[in-house]
């Protein structure tokens, strides 16, 4: 982070502008919404599911990934709909106006992908059925083609079509352009004055567009690299399936270099700027999906989500890890020869005991050191069990920064499944005052809170040098974030799209606390 000594303080009138300025009237900026003048009349509501991911979109129903491409091949406007997405489904959506699925909360993939996209979104629609090439709501049936629109700030799913308002952001959805207006550019200049030298916004992002993007909209960096995500083509499938299901075999070689390829266009597009690469953390079940059966038949898991994933995983095949980090030694490498300043660290996902943190660090270490690329860059851990929480004392000791992946510590400490209890526990739950919030959107103070906060405390008594962030859903969110500049965090990390929200709430929990 940088010294905030040099930068002048500000005035009153500064001050009062970032307070002033309203989280609802920064997304207003941000995403498109319905234009005021269609007729409310004229547009049927369907239903109404979770608002998964803001903003307005219009276009004609795609029921599944294959409808969704012939029919943006063919030129339309798309909706992509199905039950839920996977990696496998990660092309129609990145053509798709918008995506409809009838199952998913907050942290689903097709949640989470779509706010990285700033694509809009309605999730964990119950009411409706998605079957082969329609989807029915009742007794009614909605084909492939006919038009709908969906409001991903309210979860209302609607019969036709409605004129959109574009954000006011130019180029949303492009990768590229990007440009805040003016007024408001200005005051998030003013924002990022209040939190320089004390806290950073960095972003989740996988993909050097998804680095532009984020870059553009303010990030500091890139907190989260989910190098899962890179394999999600049908050929970078076939790659990770391959090494999981053979072990060493010719394929390393070509998941190193598919990697390399990728983490050098990622660190151009960051250049000077500093990028955590995660560490592969599959899910068997959505990695493995349309391998051979027989062969993937060992590795099937009735539940995936505590199952064969992060640390456990490059342990089993250590020649993961040691294909990524030479993969991304790689690219420093040829960053450095074109004259580039990439800063790179990696991180450790899913980590339970200090043991298998310690081995996955010495694989990382003897595989930097075989690419030959000079001193090994920092190492950290995710923490996103309760355990890691407790022992976080003797995490700290052999890492240099931890993150606290909250959408799994949310999932395993409430024992709330974030793909499947949006709509069937927390929905009614809050309705009843049983919660106050949905845990997925808005951190948990009293449980995952409080566990967070004693990491914090074990893990800076170890190691006092240790940095400290949050990279889940929560880094989003404006309360969220409150939450972790009273915890004495140095960053959060969130979605591209919602980099300017971070910034105006930080600057904001600063300047209130």
């Amino acid at each position: 982070m940088s010294d905030s000594s040099a930068l002048p303080e500000l005035s009153d009138r500064q001050r009062r502008a970032v307070t002033d300025l309203s989280i609802d009237q920064l997304v207003g900026v941000l995403h498109p919404t319905f234009e005021l003048a269609s007729s409310a009349g004229e547009v049927a509501v369907l239903t109404t599911g979770l608002a998964a991911s803001p903003g307005a979109a219009s276009g004609v129903v795609a029921v599944g990934s294959e409808a969704a491409l012939d029919l943006a091949s063919a030129g339309s406007t798309v909706i992509l709909v199905a039950t839920e997405t996977t990696p496998a489904d990660v092309a129609a959506m990145g053509l798709s106006a918008g995506i409809l699925t009838a199952r998913g909360g907050l942290a689903s993939h097709a949640a989470v992908v779509a706010r990285g996209w700033g694509i809009p979104a309605v999730c964990d629609a119950r009411e409706i059925t998605v079957e082969a090439d329609c989807f029915t709501v009742g007794d009614r049936h909605i084909v492939n083609g006919t038009p709908i629109s969906i409001d991903g700030s309210t979860g209302e799913v609607m019969l036709g079509d409605r004129e959109i308002a574009g954000s006011a952001v130019g180029g949303v959805g492009s990768g590229s352009g990007l440009a805040l207006p003016g007024e408001i550019a200005e005051v998030l200049g003013w924002a990022d004055r209040v939190m320089a030298g004390r806290f950073a916004v960095l972003a989740n992002a996988d993909t050097a567009a998804d680095a532009v993007t984020a870059r553009e909209l303010g990030a500091r960096g890139i907190g989260l690299c989910r190098t899962e995500h890179m394999f999600l083509a049908p050929d970078r499938l076939e790659i990770v399936q391959h090494v999981v299901l053979h072990g060493h075999d010719e394929h390393v070689d070509d998941l190193a270099a598919a990697q390399r390829a990728d983490f050098r266009e990622l660190l151009a597009a960051m250049d000077g700027r500093p990028v955590t690469v995660r560490l592969l953390d599959a899910p068997m079940h959505e990695f493995l999906a349309g391998a051979d059966p027989d062969e993937a038949a060992q590795w099937h898991e009735h539940n995936p989500m505590l199952g064969v994933r992060g640390v456990r995983l490059g342990l089993l095949r250590p020649e993961l890890y040691a294909a990524q980090v030479e993969a991304l030694a790689g690219a420093v490498a040829d960053r450095r020869a074109a004259g580039g300043d990439p800063r790179v660290e990696i991180m450790v996902p899913l980590v339970s005991t200090a043991a298998e943190l310690a081995a996955a660090v010495d694989t990382v270490r003897s595989a930097w050191k075989g690419a030959d690329a000079g001193a090994a860059p920092p190492i950290g851990t995710m923490i996103e069990t309760p355990r890691a929480c407790l022992i976080a004392g003797e995490l700290a000791t052999g890492v240099e920064f931890a993150s606290f992946g909250t959408n799994d510590l949310t999932q395993m400490v409430f024992g709330f499944s974030r793909d499947d209890t949006a709509a069937q526990v927390i929905a009614p739950y809050i309705a009843e005052g049983l919660l106050e919030a949905d845990p997925f959107a808005s951190l948990d103070r009293a449980g995952v809170g409080e566990l967070v906060s004693s990491a914090m405390e074990r893990g800076r008594t170890a190691n006092p040098a240790l940095r400290a962030g949050i990279c889940g859903e929560h880094g989003g969110d404006p309360a969220s974030i409150e939450f972790a500049v009273r915890a004495g965090l140095d960053y959060v990390s969130c979605s591209p799209y919602r980099v300017p929200i971070a910034r105006l709430a930080t600057a904001q929990a600063f300047l209130t606390n």
